[in-house]
């Protein structure tokens, strides 16, 4: 349990960063709306029934072939997701391979004795407000979205967390979710067929998390990017999540290439990544390219032994021109995109 409760505040801490233990879920934004009360239902609901998700990325070497599903989010709540053409590769696959990910080596002890550094790791230095903060053109940005969104929020915490909590609210107005049932639905598929599962997951060993929280605690944080950043997507890109999430239904990959991201989440990551108490600390140093050289070798591996290997990736990692794929496609791989 204590592992856990550290867990859950260095995540929320690393809302976007790189280290993120794959396996934990997204935070859901229904929760973010529950501790906020934001309204009990969502403003719109968008495609329900089932739908298919889009067609599969082919990496191929000869007669042996990578069959790449691409996840995104956020998601229509309501959306009930069947793909009987990704069960069918599934089932005929020797491998699965999960998305690149992390996991917190935690030492229990140190654990327990970090408890008291989690009081107040989210408020302001000096309990400051945001008023005090942030300037006064993204304040004024911030208060119409507060109302619309975070009504009861008594803007104590800091950017990074409203950022945070104001996201997930407005996904859920907007009857999104960045909750990971895909997936979950489709790990489960690979259990039941008895698929030989590969995570490249790397450690994350933190000996001293006490250590860690007081630094975070009392460093300051650049966090205006990510907060404005945020505020920007609420302001403009929520009516294309929205066709993102449809497009993504219904297979249209060439729907979602058309419309561009807004990358608050890049922002925010960097909040973390630039801290001063993270920034050189070896547990966090070239965590992304550890896990991206992991998954690409043991997806080079599946290739040269198996005839079918399915895997996860994100279509925003799918659609990157230097993400897994192109890397793949670098070295010399055979990469067909579905129509």
């Amino acid at each position: 349990m204590l592992k856990r409760v550290l867990f859950t505040a260095l995540c929320l801490v690393f809302w976007s960063a790189p280290i993120r233990a794959q396996s934990e879920p997204e935070p859901a934004a229904a929760a973010a709306a529950t501790d906020t009360d934001a309204p009990p239902a969502p403003e719109q609901i968008l495609v329900v029934g089932q739908k298919p998700g889009p067609g599969m990325w082919k990496v191929s070497k000869g007669d042996h072939v990578l069959w790449i599903f691409g996840t995104y989010s956020p998601l229509p709540i309501k959306m009930d997701w069947r793909s009987h053409e990704v069960d069918a590769v599934i089932k005929r696959s020797q491998e699965y391979l999960a998305p690149p990910g992390s996991k917190l080596d935690l030492p229990i002890f140190a654990t327990a004795l970090a408890l008291p550094q989690l009081i107040g790791i989210n408020k302001n230095p000096n309990d400051a407000t945001l008023r005090d903060v942030l300037p006064p053109e993204v304040y004024a940005r911030w208060l119409p979205l507060k109302a619309k969104y975070l009504p009861k929020n008594k803007e104590r915490d800091r950017p990074l967390i409203v950022a945070y909590e104001l996201y997930g609210a407005a996904l859920y107005q907007a009857g999104l979710t960045s909750s990971t049932e895909v997936r979950k639905q489709i790990e489960t598929m690979v259990n039941d067929r008895k698929v030989k599962v590969t995570r490249s997951t790397i450690e994350v060993k933190i000996d001293n998390p006490r250590a860690v929280l007081k630094e975070l605690k009392k460093a300051p944080l650049e966090d205006l990017a990510c907060f404005t950043d945020t505020l920007t997507r609420l302001e403009t890109d929520i009516d294309a999540m929205r066709v993102r999430a449809n497009a993504w239904a219904r297979g249209d990959i060439a729907g979602i290439r058309k419309l561009d991201f807004v990358d608050h989440q890049e922002s925010c990551a960097n909040v973390m990544r630039n801290n001063a108490a993270l920034r050189d600390h070896p547990a966090f140093k070239e965590a992304e390219p550890r896990m991206r050289a992991l998954w690409l070798a043991n997806a080079q591996a599946a290739l040269e032994k198996n005839e079918s290997t399915f895997a996860l990736l994100s279509i925003r990692d799918l659609l990157d021109p230097k993400g897994l794929v192109a890397a793949l496609a670098a070295k010399g791989y055979t990469v067909e995109q579905p129509e």
